[in-house]
């Protein structure tokens, strides 16, 4: 179909198209952004910690005043933990997957090189670790229990433990070919281990870090959502978590109740809070998230529901402008098909032209949130299937003001005479 008559139609009356195509150019910038920001949130809710969070569930334990002896205590209550019913096993460590909280610094393997180091979520073991978080260690060994020492938090440098453990993930991160095992690495930022220098004696598939992505400020130093890291200590700082597993999912909630009164028993010179279990703690880490993923759905689908209206109304009020017109083009003999096909194109010259203005505003506001937010870049991928979701919601949206002008009958040109 020749378009000359079409743009020169529209010229005669260009504030209705040009109205349209700005409203298509801001629908599809913000669309593409917010299905590029779903699919993200949707991946990182979905995204394996790489525990049993089934069967686990977490004690905060906060000693009051104090005492010289957390240490014993600590071993007291892993005792009285242990003897539970249900219970397999638990261990005393200063964060876990999904807690939200956690320490963070940095490893290298080549020191004194720019940019080699990697900062890591660092998780507190001991040789019951592996086991309490159902962890699969595909190479290398476990810690043994004399590598295991205590971790008072404060006070004195500790020693250097005899190795570390690492994800599959970060061991690529490290090397290229992820061939770490047996390597030495050296600690940077652990501020009772200052520059000290460390085998790699395991490697396990996967461990989440305690927060749901890693934050803006430790992206540019290459932190990722598995890039986590093992040190043989048991903590024994005034604040501490007992991370427990159970033998059953169903097993959880009774145990967690139990758990809480043996420890009691032991002493009462304690205030126990955040006793969740890790389903619990996945709900309250991605209900942001989740909130999000709502929020933008439906702002995207009251976009399209407007620029679709939008699109609709411009094209009746064609159609009923253009009676006569049409009228004449059916006396003619102009076909269905032929008034439906004006009608259609018009259109997509219209989306056309508010697609390629909203795919680089599109880009245009992702790379301004990657600059403001340390957001991920935009997937350019997301554009295009924007775009073609406007331009099918364009054709859609037509079909119906198109389908009526077919019935403009040919008498109509002689009435409007």
């Amino acid at each position: 179909m020749p378009i000359h008559p079409i743009l020169a139609a529209m010229r005669r009356n260009a504030l209705g198209p040009v109205l349209i195509a700005i409203q298509i150019a801001l629908t599809l910038a913000i669309l593409s952004n917010a299905l590029f920001i779903i699919h993200e949130r949707l991946v990182s809710m979905a995204r394996s910690t790489g525990v049993d969070e089934a069967r686990l569930f977490a004690i905060q334990n906060q000693w009051i005043g104090k005492p010289a002896d957390i240490g014993a205590r600590v071993q007291t209550d892993l005792a009285a933990l242990r003897s539970v019913p249900g219970v397999v096993d638990v261990y005393a460590t200063n964060s876990y997957p999904l807690s939200d909280l956690g320490d963070t610094f940095a490893i290298t393997l080549h020191p004194g090189v720019k940019g080699s180091e990697i900062n890591v979520g660092v998780y507190l073991a001991d040789s019951q670790t592996l086991r309490t978080l159902g962890l699969r260690l595909i190479a290398g060994r476990n810690f043994g229990g004399d590598d295991v020492q205590s971790y008072y938090g404060s006070g004195p440098p500790v020693p250097p433990p005899d190795g570390v453990i690492v994800t599959q993930q970060l061991a690529r991160q490290l090397a290229p070919d992820g061939n770490v095992l047996g390597r030495v690495a050296t600690l940077v930022g652990f501020p009772t281990l200052p520059g000290a220098s460390v085998p790699i004696v395991g490697v396990v598939k996967a461990l989440q870090v305690a927060t749901a992505d890693p934050p803006p400020l430790f992206r540019p130093f290459h932190m990722s959502a598995y890039s986590s890291m093992l040190l043989p200590y048991r903590d024994a700082a005034a604040n501490a978590y007992y991370v427990v597993r159970v033998a059953s999912a169903a097993q959880v909630g009774p145990a967690m109740k139990v758990a809480t009164a043996r420890l009691y028993a032991v002493s009462r010179a304690r205030v126990l809070r955040d006793v969740e279990s890790l389903s619990a703690a996945r709900q309250r880490l991605y209900r942001g998230d989740r909130g999000q993923v709502i929020m933008l759905t439906g702002v995207s689908a009251v976009l399209l529901a407007m620029t679709g209206w939008g699109i609709v109304g411009l094209t009746s009020c064609w159609v009923n402008q253009r009676r006569r017109h049409i009228g004449i083009r059916r006396a003619l003999g102009a076909t269905h098909a032929a008034i439906v096909r004006h009608f259609q194109t018009e259109n997509l010259l219209i989306a056309g032209a508010g697609v390629l203005a909203g795919v680089g505003l599109a880009i245009a506001a992702n790379f301004w949130m990657v600059d403001r937010f340390q957001m991920a870049r935009l997937d350019y991928r997301y554009a295009v299937l924007g775009a073609i979701v406007m331009l099918l919601l364009g054709q859609v949206a037509t079909l119906w003001p198109a389908l009526r002008a077919t019935s403009v009958p040919p008498a109509e040109a002689a009435r409007t005479l």
